[in-house]
Parts: C-alpha cells; sequence; structure tokens
C-alpha cells in the first residue's frame, strides 16, 4: 500500500472499519471464528437477535468482504472470507487486555 494514504484509500479503509463498528457485526464475526459456518436462523437464535437485525448486519459484513454466502436450500450459510479480520480483532482485544491490566495496577485491583 501506498505511504502516504491517499484520501480514495484512506476513505476504503475507514469504510471497512465501520463495518466492523457495530457490536452485533463483532459478536457476529465472533460467532463465526468458532464456527466453520453458519446459517442466518443459527446465528440469529446464538445472538437473540431478531431475523431481519441479522441479516441487516450481516449484509454489511457481505458488502465489505469479511463474509461470504452460499445458498443451502432455501437458507443463507455464511462463512468468514477474510481472515484478516481475526488479526484486527486480535489486536484490539490484546490492546483491550493490556489497557484493563494497566488500569487494576492503578486502581490496585
Amino acid at each position: 500500500m501506498n505511504r502516504p494514504l491517499t484520501p480514495e484509500t484512506a476513505e476504503l479503509i475507514a469504510r471497512r472499519f465501520r463495518a466492523l463498528s457495530d457490536p452485533t457485526r463483532l459478536r457476529i464475526i465472533d460467532l463465526l471464528r468458532t464456527r466453520e459456518e453458519a446459517s442466518v436462523g443459527e446465528l440469529t437464535e446464538a445472538l437473540g437477535a431478531s431475523q431481519q437485525n441479522v441479516s441487516k448486519h450481516l449484509s454489511s459484513l457481505l458488502a465489505e468482504g469479511f463474509v461470504a454466502r452460499r445458498k443451502r436450500g432455501t437458507s443463507s450459510i455464511y462463512r468468514i472470507a477474510d481472515p484478516g479480520v481475526h488479526e484486527i480483532c486480535e489486536g484490539i482485544c490484546a490492546g483491550i487486555e493490556t489497557q484493563l491490566s494497566e488500569l487494576e495496577a492503578v486502581l490496585g485491583v
């Protein structure tokens, strides 16, 4: 990737981060990390959310290439399509763990 980022490249990167900025989408990604594939119905049940809501979030993740979809009869089956999303999530989680450890040390917890 060219440095410094062009305005167009920065916008594409920001759009991908926006796709991950919703808690429900992060939970979907997390669920798909532990399962090879899952149907909308399975994700709906696991999340305790409406099918319409889960489908809307899956559409956003699909549009950015984080997940892929295939049909099985009348069901849509989703899987992680971009394994780089695991690295993004792991990096952010590691940063949060470090912040929590530092806060606990300051508070003496």
